[in-house]
C-alpha cells in the first residue's frame, strides 16, 4: 500500500555535459593529452609494496596490447574474453580490447567449466586472455568447439607477446579505430553473475559508461570524493563484476588513484599499504572490519571499553541527523576517537573517510558506526543492467538506512506492485540474442529491477526484496527474506543465512558459520577451538545464535518471524555454485545441496 508522504517517481538532474562522440577511449586520450605524467594506477609488486604507473606507461602499455591483439586479427566488433583477478594487467587488457575496436567480455576466475562454455557459446568470443595457466587450460578446452580459436595466459608472458606481435603494426591504425568509437559502440558485454536460471550476457555501450561517469564526476557532492590525485581507492572486488569496472573507468576520468589487490586474503595488509582515501565494499567487508575490531580488542576492561565506543559512535552519528551531539556526547567521542577509532582507522589505511557500499542492504546500526569513528558509508544500488549504480548517498545527502537518492542523470519510478524502475543513459542496451527476454526487461520504457523498494517523501529509495526471492508459506502469507537474512548475516559468527518456508507452515532459516570468525569469538568468551561441525552443537554457540535469531525476528510480525533453524555442515562457497561471483546467494542451489538440514527445521 502506498503511503501518503512516499513518492512514486523521482530524477536526480544531470551534471556534466556529453557529446555523441565521446567514449571510453576519448576520456583516456583526453586524460593523456592533459595529464600525461599524473599518476594513473599503483599496481602491487612481489614484496608487497605498491609500485606508481603513470598515465604515459598505461598508455603506451595498453597501445602495445592492442598492437598486438589487431595483430592476431581481432577486427573491430569482435569479442575478447578477459579471466583473471584483480590487477594492472586486467586493466591495461580491457582498455586495449576496447582501442582496438572490439568488445570486452569479462570472465570471472570462480566461473566453473559450465559457465565459461556458455558464455564462450553464447559472446562468440574468438580470444581469451586467461591470468593464469589453470584458467588457460580451464577455457582451452573449447577452443574449436566455437568461434574460439586462442587463448593466451599472462601468467606466461601474454602481454609482452602480443607487444611484440603488434610491432609491425601502425599506432595510427589503433588510433583510428579508437576514434570510430562513440556514445552507441557496443563497449563490454557482461554476463550476469545469477542467482536464478542460465546468466544472460548484458550489452553495455560506452555512452552507459560514459555518461554514468561524466554526471558522477562532475556532481558537486559527489566529485570531490573521487577526484584528483589526492584521492585513493583501493580496487579489490572483482573487475570481472560491473561495479569494480565502472569505479577503474571513473578513475580515468575522476583523475583519482587506483590501486589493484589481487587477493583478499591480504587484503588488510594491503589497505595499509596503499593508504585509500575512499574505498568501494560489499557489506560483509564492514562487517568483517568491525566483527574483527570486535575481537582483537580483547576480553575484561579492554572489551568494554570497546563497547562503549562503539555505542558512542553510533550515537554521535544519530545525533547528527537530528539536532546535533551536546557537548557531553562530543567529549566522550573525542575520547573515544583517542582510545579506540584511530585503531581501527589505522586497520583501513588510516586515510579512509568515505566508503561506498552496494551489493546488499548494509545494516543501518553498521552505518551509523562507520560514520561515528569517521568514514562515512555512502550506501548504494545498482544492477549491472544499470551500469553499476543506480542510486546513492552523497555527501551531505546521506540518509542512512536507504540507498539515497537516484545517481546523478538518472530516475526512478516504483511501480503499483512496489517494483523498482529505472530510466536513464546508463540502461543497458539489451541481452545478448535474447530479444523476448530484453522486451519483457521494460514496461514503456523504464527498466523492470525484478527489486522491491519504496521512495520516501524526501525521494530516497529503500529496499525491501525481491520478485523473484518471495517466500509463501502453506498459510499464504507473503514473507520478504532479506530483512531476516541482513540481520543474521551482520552476526560475526554467521557468515550466510538463507531463510526458508515456501509452502511450508513457518518460517525457517540455514545459517552458515563463519570459520574465520569463529576463533576469535570462542576464544573471546573463553571457549575451546571448535569445528564447524562441534560449533554446532556446541550450547554457548547454540545460545548466541538464538540471541541473533530472537534479534533478527525483532524485525518482522510474528508470521514472518524464524520460528527454527539449522546450521549447516561448511560454508557456502562460489565453487560448489552456492554463492554467485558477486556473492549473493543461489537459494535454490542450497535447498539441493543441504536437504537434510532442511528436514531437521520440517520434518
Amino acid at each position: 500500500m502506498q503511503v501518503a508522504d512516499e513518492l512514486r517517481e523521482t530524477w536526480t538532474p544531470a551534471h556534466g555535459r556529453t557529446t555523441p562522440d565521446m567514449s571510453l577511449c576519448s576520456l583516456l586520450n583526453e586524460r593523456m593529452a592533459t595529464q600525461g605524467d599524473s599518476v594513473f594506477a599503483e599496481r602491487k609488486t612481489a614484496d608487497g609494496t605498491f609500485e606508481r604507473v603513470t598515465v604515459a606507461r598505461f598508455f603506451g602499455d595498453m597501445l602495445g596490447v592492442a598492437r598486438g591483439l589487431a595483430a592476431l586479427g581481432i577486427a573491430p566488433g569482435d569479442r575478447v574474453g578477459i579471466m583473471g583477478a584483480t590487477r594492472y594487467e586486467w586493466s591495461v587488457a580491457d582498455f586495449a580490447v576496447l582501442y582496438c575496436g572490439a568488445v570486452s567480455v569479462p570472465i570471472y576466475q570462480t566461473a566453473s567449466a559450465e559457465q565459461v562454455r556458455w558464455i564462450v557459446e553464447d559472446s562468440g568470443v574468438r580470444l581469451i586472455l586467461a591470468e593464469t595457466a589453470a584458467m588457460g587450460e580451464l577455457v582451452g578446452r573449447f577452443v574449436g568447439d566455437s568461434a574460439l580459436q586462442r587463448v593466451l595466459v599472462i601468467d606466461d608472458g601474454a602481454l609482452e607477446e602480443l607487444t611484440s606481435a603488434g610491432e609491425r603494426v601502425p599506432a595510427t591504425d589503433i588510433r583510428a579505430r579508437a576514434a570510430q568509437a562513440s556514445m552507441d559502440t557496443l563497449a563490454t558485454l557482461v554476463y550476469t553473475s545469477g542467482t536464478t536460471g542460465r546468466p544472460k550476457g548484458v550489452e553495455l555501450t560506452h555512452g552507459n559508461f560514459v555518461e554514468h561517469i561524466v554526471n558522477g564526476v562532475d556532481d558537486p557532492n559527489l566529485g570531490p570524493v573521487v577526484s584528483g590525485q589526492e584521492t585513493r581507492t583501493l580496487l579489490f572486488l572483482p573487475l570481472s563484476h560491473v561495479f569494480g569496472r565502472f569505479i577503474n573507468f571513473l578513475c580515468v576520468y575522476s583523475g583519482s588513484v587506483v590501486g589493484y589487490a589481487p587477493d583478499t586474503k591480504t587484503l588488510v595488509a594491503d589497505l595499509q599499504a596503499f593508504r585509500p582515501t575512499w574505498l568501494l565494499a560489499v557489506p560483509r567487508v564492514f562487517e568483517t572490519f568491525y566483527n574483527r575490531a570486535d575481537q582483537l580488542s580483547g576480553t575484561g576492561a579492554r572489551h568494554r571499553l570497546f563497547l562503549w565506543a562503539a555505542d558512542v559512535a553510533q550515537r554521535y552519528s544519530r545525533s547528527l541527523d537530528a539536532r546535533g551531539p551536546s557537548p557531553a556526547l562530543r567529549a566522550q567521542h573525542a575520547l573515544a576517537d583517542r582510545l579506540v577509532y584511530r585503531r581501527i582507522r589505522a586497520i583501513m589505511g588510516g586515510q579512509a573517510t568515505y566508503a561506498i557500499s552496494g551489493g546488499a542492504p548494509l545494516a543501518v546500526w553498521l552505518g551509523h558506526f562507520f560514520r561515528g569513528l569517521g568514514v562515512t558509508v555512502m550506501e548504494g544500488y545498482g544492477l549491472t543492467e544499470l551500469s553499476a549504480p543506480t542510486a546513492v548517498n552523497r555527501p551531505g545527502l546521506i540518509k542512512i538506512g536507504s540507498v539515497g537518492a537516484p545517481y546523478p542523470g538518472t530516475g526512478i519510478r516504483i511501480a503499483d506492485d512496489g517494483e523498482i524502475l529505472v530510466s536513464g543513459p546508463n540502461v543497458f542496451a539489451g541481452y545478448r540474442n535474447d530479444p523476448e527476454a530484453t522486451a519483457a526487461a521494460f514496461a514503456d520504457g523504464w527498466f523492470l529491477t525484478g527489486d522491491y523498494g519504496r521512495l520516501d517523501a524526501d525521494g530516497y529509495l529503500h529496499i525491501t526484496g525481491r520478485k523473484k526471492e518471495i517466500i509463501i508459506t502453506a498459510g499464504g502469507k507473503n514473507v520478504q527474506p532479506a530483512a531476516l537474512e541482513n540481520a543474521l548475516r551482520s552476526h560475526p559468527v554467521i557468515s550466510e543465512a538463507v531463510v526458508v518456508g515456501d509452502g511450508k507452515p513457518f518460517i525457517g532459516a540455514l545459517l552458515a558459520l563463519d570459520e574465520e570468525m569463529l576463533p576469535g569469538w570462542l576464544a573471546s568468551k573463553d571457549l575451546p577451538p571448535l569445528t564447524i561441525a562441534q560449533a554446532a552443537e556446541h550450547p554457548s554457540v547454540r545460545g548466541e545464535l538464538d540471541r541473533a535469531v530472537s534479534a533478527a525476528n525483532e524485525a518482522v510480525s510474528h508470521a514472518e518471524a524464524i520460528k527454527k533453524y539449522a546450521v549447516l555442515p561448511r560454508q557456502l562457497t562460489e565453487q560448489d555454485g552456492e554463492l554467485s561471483a558477486s556473492l549473493k546467494v543461489r537459494r535454490k542451489t542450497v535447498l539441493e545441496h543441504f536437504p537434510d538440514a532442511l528436514r531437521s527445521i520440517y520434518g
